[in-house]
């Protein structure tokens, strides 16, 4: 990684008043639109008769595009209309389709794209389109053999039913946050991915994550342009939850982006930004460029060898059962608070629940790890707790393998952590959690390079996803915030020693509803 671009990810996380220039301003008269709409592709509606409750995962069995469509809806499709006029006379009232995972900005920047072998639709690549729940035919035919060996021949095409691809168009949220959208773009694809998981779960599906691919041959056969979109994970799909994918023993052979890219025919498919005047974005480019893998020969396994300081006192926390945890309506109840927080005190064990559901759903089979199995993230959590029943108010470390707790740093944090905060749009004295997700301070770069970068962002967003839900879940709401002082965050946590660093911020509690104007599409 060289040294511009290990500069440009710094200033990211600890520099980030240098992420966008001073007199950057959005154009919201030629903003894009929050989805992509394509022109003159064959449509195919989903069914938008959602069931207003998912508590129980089916058996599993071949999938329809009836069920298939319930669960990209839970996944990604909007849930609701909001409508605000601004301060300001001189601006039309707003209208915004909010989608069932948080984004920053709300600007969404991405896409879903799936590869299906259902019979009840055709067999090929299609568009999620969001804004009308149908499926968009690009590109019509069986590309098991080529989507196998673009993912090195480590998995069984064979055993999938389809395959979703999670993408991210650059100037969705350049025009507003120039660097900073790098960031939020990864972050942005974690939380998607985690609500595809769950989704997914919920109609027995089983899954497996792919980070590595070979991009140019995945964004040819999906007929994407590369300065505009990049995939940046690959979502394998089977009939259960228990159905292996991975291959065992020795790949038969591993052929090169070149060759692969002359099987696949480009696709020029026309669609609509909405903005009349796209400006430039060569950091992103450059790093996405960066991150590009050309042959299956350079992907990696990770390990996980993170030492721990130690020296930290160990707190054991109460078993707890699970509560069951319906994602249809967490869909519908969970909330950002804002200045609607309110401090009221938090059992333990219901924090205790909290701590260990998100971590456990968090757990995931990708193409990292050296088996089939469920592995969990390298991001980990944690939390100033203050007034919480039975636990002295201070600075913590969930440790899930012992479901414990490691008391960092005693005493009330609430002015540290406010003190640390750069847009004070959250009154922390009133929260009494304030999580952060944690990860290796040198972002995956040693091992993975530009790439480390990304899928450390995604697996923080899934972990942060997971966080959110759970929160619902206890009737709690959960703000995602970037908007502080990292190295302030790092020193209250002593994260340095575990050559860590906080990449997001999440007050969760109790809150008050504010009253607003609302319409939900899934009630």
């Amino acid at each position: 990684m060289d040294k511009e671009l290990l500069r440009f990810v710094t200033e990211l996380h600890f520099e980030t008043d240098k992420a966008k220039p001073h007199d950057w301003e959005a154009d919201w008269e030629d903003a894009p639109l929050p989805y992509k709409l394509y022109r003159g592709v064959p449509a195919f509606d989903l069914a938008a008769d959602f069931p207003l409750t998912l508590e129980d995962s089916p058996a599993g069995g071949q999938p329809a595009a009836r069920s298939l469509g319930y669960f990209l809806g839970y996944a990604y499709g909007i849930a609701q209309i909001s409508r605000s006029v601004p301060l300001s006379g001189e601006q039309a009232e707003i209208a915004l389709g909010r989608r069932v995972v948080p984004s920053g900005g709300g600007l969404y920047p991405n896409e879903l794209y799936v590869y299906l072998k259902l019979p009840d639709l055709p067999r090929g690549v299609f568009h999620y389109d969001a804004a009308h729940h149908r499926l968009l035919l690009l590109r019509e035919g069986d590309f098991d053999d080529v989507l196998e060996q673009a993912l090195g021949e480590r998995c069984d095409l064979s055993a999938c039913f389809g395959a979703v691809f999670v993408s991210a168009v650059f100037w969705k949220n350049f025009f507003k946050y120039y660097h900073f959208s790098y960031r939020l773009q990864g972050l942005d694809a974690g939380v998607l991915l985690g609500q595809l998981l769950e989704s997914g779960k919920r109609f027995g599906y089983g899954a497996v994550v792919c980070y590595q691919y070979l991009d140019r041959v995945i964004g040819r056969l999906l007929g994407l342009n590369e300065g505009e979109e990049s995939v940046y994970a690959v979502v394998l799909l089977t009939d259960s939850l228990g159905r292996k994918v991975r291959k065992s023993g020795s790949e038969t052979r591993r052929a090169g982006a070149e060759e692969l890219l002359r099987q696949l025919p480009e696709l020029n498919h026309a669609h609509y930004v909405r903005s009349r005047r796209i400006r430039e974005y060569p950091m992103l480019l450059r790093m996405d460029a960066a991150s590009r893998i050309e042959s299956a020969e350079a992907f990696r396994l990770r390990e996980f060898n993170r030492e721990d300081p130690g020296g930290f006192p160990l707190i054991r926390l109460p078993e707890t059962s699970p509560r069951p945890c319906d994602l249809a309506v967490l869909a519908r109840r969970r909330y950002s608070p804002e200045t609607d927080f309110v401090l009221k005190p938090i059992g333990l064990p219901s924090l205790a629940e909290l701590l260990r559901q998100t971590l456990d759903d968090a757990r995931y089979r990708n193409d990292l790890a050296r088996s089939d199995e469920e592995t969990g993230p390298l991001a980990e959590l944690v939390f100033c707790a203050y007034g919480a029943e039975g636990l002295e108010n201070g600075a913590y470390r969930y440790d899930g393998e012992a479901h414990a707790l490691r008391l960092i740093r005693q005493g009330d944090h609430r002015a540290w952590l406010q003190y640390a905060t750069t847009f004070p749009n959250v009154n922390l004295s009133q929260v009494p959690l304030c999580f952060h997700v944690t990860g290796d301070r040198e972002h995956g770069c040693p091992g993975f390079g530009p790439r480390g970068y990304r899928i450390q962002q995604m697996e923080a967003g899934m972990l942060l996803q997971r966080l959110l839900l759970r929160a619902a879940a206890a009737g709690w709401g959960g703000r995602p915030l970037l908007s502080y002082e990292a190295e302030a965050i790092d020193d209250l946590y002593r994260l340095p020693a575990r050559g860590d660093t906080a990449l997001i911020q999440v007050p969760v509690g109790p809150y008050r509803y504010r009253a607003r104007w609302e319409g939900g599409l899934f009630r």
